[in-house]
């Protein structure tokens, strides 16, 4: 019997996996030590474990433990990288380039950087949400200090060329960041042979706890500076202050290995069950498939129901758990808002605001797959038929 209601929103949040938790419950109570204090034997195993997840995060992404520093999410180490790097490069330019479909803590940090007198250009990207790598080198002038380009988007799925654009900025003498977000644990990534200067990501993506995440920083070829966001006791190499969340970071660093370990069982298996639920989508007449569909999240679908409304469709559909974007801009309203991402790719205003984002993780089932598309489409066959609107059915 299936049990409901349905979560298919982990490009949201993700469950705290089972093994995750029991790597965290120790630092509770037991091993309640700041990891700060080194006078006394708490603090020496708080900074042991805190170490032990410092190289864990590190060796995904192929990056040395003292490039990692810690922080309270994927916001925090997107507004330290921007932010903190156009501030300690100021003297060598105040020229920043970005995409129009990054994170909002991204373009948020980047329009308070013009509110201080640097220069922002924002590229557009195609149908398919990629960016243009001649574009992005059109755009680089001898002002140019910092390049900001996402992994892999959070809405559509679509990755980007990050290996290209990093040989770029490396060439040139540019600072490269990425929000490796919703990459990390679910791609490959190394920031060596992909020439990454700067990378954010989060716990809560990849089955760890909430208010954990991390910014890689690199320490040489070259060494980059970055302007601490978060002054204080000079914690986390001077770069942030604050008493660490030693609880957290444990739960992060398994969630990592975790995430590293079965990587590719997984891919394999979500892929599998992203295509089915896309191929049972699709015969759904006016449903169109958004984002590169080659060069994609594998666990990502982003879908637009042509002629019913998305709001209204969660509505109905209230045992199936979903987004109709990111639910970093939903309003207090709840209202649907339309997606600048989609707006970016070509959707108008009706379009947008019938999309629905579909994110599978390492807790989705076949039968929640078949349950969810039978489930949608019930409501859009019923919501059509009520605003008395016939579409011919066609699949893509």
């Amino acid at each position: 019997m299936q049990n409901l209601p349905v979560y298919m929103d982990y490009h949201a949040t993700t469950p705290v996996d089972a093994r995750v938790l029991d790597a965290m419950m120790p630092f509770f109570s037991e091993h309640f030590g700041n990891a700060a204090s080194l006078q006394h034997r708490f603090g020496w195993i708080a900074k042991e474990s805190v170490d032990i997840a410092r190289k864990k995060i590190a060796d995904a992404i192929n990056a040395q433990p003292k490039e990692i520093i810690f922080t309270s999410g994927a916001t925090e180490s997107n507004n330290c990288a921007v932010k903190g790097a156009a501030e300690a490069n100021r003297s060598k330019g105040n020229h920043i380039i970005t995409t129009q479909i990054e994170h909002s803590c991204v373009m948020e940090s980047c329009r308070r950087l013009e509110r201080n007198g640097f220069s922002v250009t924002y590229l557009p990207v195609d149908a398919f949400g990629n960016v243009s790598v001649d574009k992005l080198a059109n755009a680089i002038t001898d002002k140019t200090i910092l390049v900001s380009v996402m992994t892999a988007n959070n809405e559509i799925g679509t990755i980007q060329p990050v290996s290209t654009i990093g040989k770029m900025c490396a060439a040139r003498g540019i600072l490269f960041h990425t929000d490796a977000t919703q990459a990390v644990g679910r791609l490959p990534i190394d920031v060596e042979t992909m020439n990454i200067h700067l990378l954010s990501f989060s716990s809560h993506k990849m089955y760890g706890p909430k208010g954990i995440g991390a910014l890689y920083i690199r320490s040489k070829n070259p060494r980059v500076a970055v302007t601490a966001q978060i002054d204080g006791a000079g914690h986390e190499y001077g770069m942030r202050s604050g008493t660490l969340n030693v609880a957290g970071i444990a739960g992060f660093g398994k969630a990592v290995q975790i995430a590293m370990e079965e990587m590719d069982v997984e891919n394999e298996r979500i892929f599998r069950l992203r295509n089915r639920l896309q191929e049972q989508l699709l015969k759904i007449g006016g449903a169109t498939v958004n984002g590169n569909c080659a060069e994609r999240l594998p666990n990502n679908l982003s879908v637009t129901f042509n002629g019913v409304n998305a709001d209204q469709l969660m509505t109905e559909m209230n045992d199936v758990a979903v987004s109709a974007g990111s639910a970093c801009t939903s309003e207090e309203t709840g209202d649907i808002q339309y997606s600048r991402v989609l707006h970016a790719i070509g959707l108008d205003e009706n379009a947008g605001k019938s999309t629905i984002r579909f994110g599978l993780g390492r807790f989705t089932t076949e039968e929640e797959v078949d349950y969810a598309a039978n489930r949608i489409q019930s409501v859009v066959v019923q919501r059509r038929e009520q605003t008395e609107v016939v579409y011919n059915e066609h699949q893509i």
